[in-house]
């Protein structure tokens, strides 16, 4: 199958080499010359411009940073939506706010093109394992073409409903992700002060009742687990000012429908802090320096 693949990211580059891995004809694209580099040194084929890679491709399939970069991307005049043909499947993986992927969808059923909002969960290591979960909204027979592809790169492919539902999975994901990461900061850090051992406190609490993904996969103090992006500087994860644009859409989305969210309005507030003080590149699990005790 020939697969554009726009946005080769600390996600979707690893994405996209698995397409590749898989069989397929991989036409990749990415504004940073490094980004391209990293994938054409892998095999994969490099193209000159996003409009290069979608030639006669099938699927389309994007990994971007926010909804301002997908609307550019796809519509208006220039976006990629007038000059993709009619029946191609577009499957946008970026994670945007839901009301932007509607606006996507509606422009390509009006064109004859197919397009699902997909964003994922995982992190790094589950683009890099092939291992993601896919929260996908769009009609059932779309997902239904999509599948092929997304089983390449992910695990877990749940449909969440129409246009825009899997943006709203989410959020609703990150914005937990992102307030379970604090509980976890705060907690390792306290026993920390306190003189416990940090990986039995950490073995202790995977255990017990406070077990959740952070412990499991991703502990955020350094030396903990190695694997993860604490014990490599917390680089090359999910970035904070990632993290912070998330819990955003959470919180537009709550007012938008009158929920009441107000761990995730906090949350978002000491992520903003800690990006102020300079941590925005970061891994977003670098939250736990907020909380450590000096020295």
């Amino acid at each position: 199958m020939k697969i554009a693949f726009i946005g080769l990211g600390n996600m979707g580059g690893p994405m996209a080499l698995n397409l590749h891995k898989a069989g397929h004809a991989v036409s990749a694209f990415d504004l940073s010359a490094a980004a391209c580099d990293a994938l054409r040194a892998q095999g994969v084929a490099i193209a000159a411009s996003a409009s290069a890679a979608v030639s006669g491709a099938e699927v389309v399939v994007s990994m971007l940073p926010a909804s301002a970069h997908v609307e550019s991307l796809y519509l208006g005049e220039a976006g990629l939506l007038a000059q993709i043909a009619p029946g191609t499947l577009v499957i946008d993986s970026s994670t945007i706010a839901a009301a932007t992927s509607r606006k996507v969808a509606e422009a390509g059923a009006a064109r004859g093109i197919a397009v699902i909002d997909a964003p994922v969960s995982g992190g790094t290591g589950g683009a890099i394992a092939g291992t993601l979960t896919f929260m996908v909204g769009g009609n059932e027979a779309d997902l239904a073409r999509a599948r092929p592809v997304l089983e390449k790169m992910g695990a877990n492919i749940f449909h969440a409903g129409g246009p825009g539902a899997g943006q709203t999975a989410k959020i609703c994901n990150n914005m937990l992700l992102g307030i379970l990461m604090i509980g976890t900061s705060e907690a390792i850090a306290l026993g920390v002060a306190n003189g416990l051992d940090p990986k039995v406190l950490s073995e202790i609490m995977r255990r017990s009742s406070g077990g959740n993904w952070a412990l499991e996969k991703y502990n955020p103090l350094p030396g903990v687990m190695e694997t993860a992006p604490a014990s490599k500087g917390y680089a090359g994860g999910f970035g904070t000012d990632l993290m912070l644009k998330d819990l955003g859409l959470a919180q537009e989305n709550a007012m938008a429908v009158k929920a009441s969210t107000p761990l995730g309005g906090l949350a978002r507030s000491l992520y903003a802090a800690h990006s102020l003080a300079g941590h925005g590149a970061l891994d977003f699990s670098s939250v736990i320096r907020m909380v450590q005790k000096a020295g």
